[in-house]
């Protein structure tokens, strides 16, 4: 099927980008975004701007449980749109109610083994969850605790090399739309 087709198939749902970070939602959701002439949203940077503070100060001077009700509000908001593609943060699949929002539209889990995971954020200071303790551990402890609620998305994604470019995920997206939606004869 061609881009066209899947745009068919699609008829201006917004696809919901999940997985830990460092999988790539938000370069992943960008290209995506452009490939369909959809809008683009990131969770992170909205809820930065409701806050008016970083998300990492937002850690640490309300915690995470403030940090999870300001991403729950941005999800309830940003689901009432249609074609859109939409960044979330790695955690947002941990309350139950954010999955009715992301229900609103098509699920995509970009899944990456901690090896690679663990290639893209070494050196990174601006993630709260990654902070005090050994990168591997923390990811492998934070991946086993979020797997099986990742795993109830409507398309999994497979990031299995660290040389998978972005184009190539955003095309490997596209070919598995029609294995998740169905035509509607009008």
């Amino acid at each position: 099927m061609n881009l066209r087709g899947e745009k068919q198939l699609l008829q201006g749902t917004s696809i919901f980008l999940v997985g830990m970070m460092g999988t790539g939602k938000t370069t992943i959701g960008q290209l995506l975004a452009g490939r369909l002439g959809y809008r683009f949203f990131d969770t992170d940077i909205l809820i930065e701007r409701v806050a008016e503070t970083t998300i990492d100060n937002i850690f640490a001077t309300e915690g995470e449980n403030y940090f999870r009700s300001l991403e729950t509000k941005v999800l309830e908001q940003i689901c009432a749109y249609t074609r859109s593609a939409i960044a979330t943060g790695g955690g947002v699949i941990l309350k139950p109610e954010n999955w009715g929002y992301l229900r609103h539209g098509l699920i995509v889990w970009l899944d990456a083994p901690v090896e690679i995971l663990v290639q893209r954020l070494q050196g990174d200071r601006s993630r709260p969850l990654l902070k005090d303790r050994d990168l591997s551990e923390k990811l492998t402890i934070l991946l086993a605790e979020r797997r099986s609620l990742y795993a109830q998305a409507d398309l999994r994604i497979a990031i299995a090399r660290s040389q998978q470019t972005p184009q190539e995920i955003v095309e490997e997206i596209l070919a598995c739309i029609p294995s998740v939606l169905k035509v509607v004869e009008s």
